[in-house]
């Protein structure tokens, strides 16, 4: 295959990831939102794909992260490229078909690394940087828990003795801004990972020089993220919304507002964290200052899910790589 159509083929499948993407990932943002009822669900999609694309132009400091900091980009091949977003895409759209929420950056993560090592050895690999992410990732859910548990905490001493009526209408409001943010932060952390890797993939085929994200690359990764999240993932939506607790407004904001600062924190450092991750960690911190709110069995189906996302995407993207070489489409 000619490397402009090799190319054109790893664009397209990166876009198609970053479909993907925030077809599951449209749950970070609106889960809450929909289940208190502050919005309609069609509303709050239109309401989050907006706020993605406009997130994505933010920075580019996680895109440079991904396009640079994982895998040696002098090394990597368009074939590599191709084959991790083939992964990467499969394994987000099984998982969104049966309403799991996992997440996007270990899909997209572990399918580079994967692909990578599978094709030039461990050696392409940057160890540092592979462990830097996979640590903030760890933390990400951890940190999300304890920002919902002390924003909620706060919220229930500080409104302790206001009437039920007043605090669901005051938060019903506030839900709003913090479901806002959450798409912002949404768009600024997730579209950009798509972003690195087609640059990654540019540099490798020699169409760039440096990596720095050109503007037709944002344009295009924050259209196709707002796309997803405008398909809206439902199945994902209930088990975030509706199945880890019983969530009302006040929760909502709680839940956004944490899971948001945390975001936020991450991209100021060019760290791709799980937002996925992140959102559940706060909703589930929220929870536990209502003491057995939390349904912990549901908790531990999507803890097995991020659990097999990495080895499972890695897998996959050195089987497609091996395909793909072995029908003609690189080496």
């Amino acid at each position: 295959m000619e490397p402009t159509t090799l190319i054109v083929a790893v664009v397209i499948a990166a876009l198609i990831f970053d479909f993907c993407n925030g077809w599951n990932d449209s749950a970070n943002a609106i889960a809450t939102v929909v289940s208190t009822r502050v919005l309609s669900p069609i509303t709050a999609v239109v309401l989050a794909a907006l706020l993605n694309f406009a997130g994505a132009f933010a920075s580019e400091e996680v895109a440079k992260t991904i396009g640079s900091g994982l895998v040696n980009a002098a090394d990597v091949t368009q074939t590599i490229v191709l084959a991790s977003m083939l992964s990467a895409s499969v394994w987000v759209a099984m998982m969104t078909f049966v309403g799991m929420p996992i997440s996007g950056s270990h899909s997209l993560i572990g399918a580079l690394v994967g692909a990578a090592a599978f094709a030039k050895g461990w050696s392409i690999v940057h160890s540092g940087g592979v462990f830097k992410v996979l640590v903030a990732m760890l933390i990400s859910p951890i940190l999300g828990a304890l920002m919902g548990f002390v924003i909620m905490a706060a919220v229930l001493w500080l409104f302790r003795r206001a009437r039920p009526t007043f605090v669901n209408q005051l938060f019903g409001k506030l839900q709003l801004l913090s479901v806002s943010l959450m798409s912002w932060m949404h768009g600024t952390n997730d579209a950009q990972k798509v972003m690195g890797v087609i640059t990654l993939a540019l540099f490798a085929g020699g169409f760039v020089e440096t990596n720095d994200v050109p503007l037709w690359v944002k344009v295009s990764c924050a259209t196709m993220m707002g796309l997803g999240t405008a398909c809206g993932g439902w199945k994902v939506i209930r088990t975030l919304g509706m199945g880890l607790i019983k969530i009302r407004p006040v929760h909502g904001f709680a839940a956004e507002t944490g899971a948001s600062l945390t975001l936020g924190l991450a991209a100021w450092q060019g760290i791709p964290v799980s937002t996925t991750h992140t959102i559940t960690g706060s909703i589930i911190g929220v929870g536990t200052t209502q003491r057995a709110s939390v349904s912990w069995g549901l908790g531990k189906k999507i803890l097995y899910a991020w659990l097999l996302t990495l080895p499972s995407t890695a897998l996959l993207g050195g089987l497609f790589h091996a395909a793909l070489v072995s029908v003609g489409l690189g080496h």
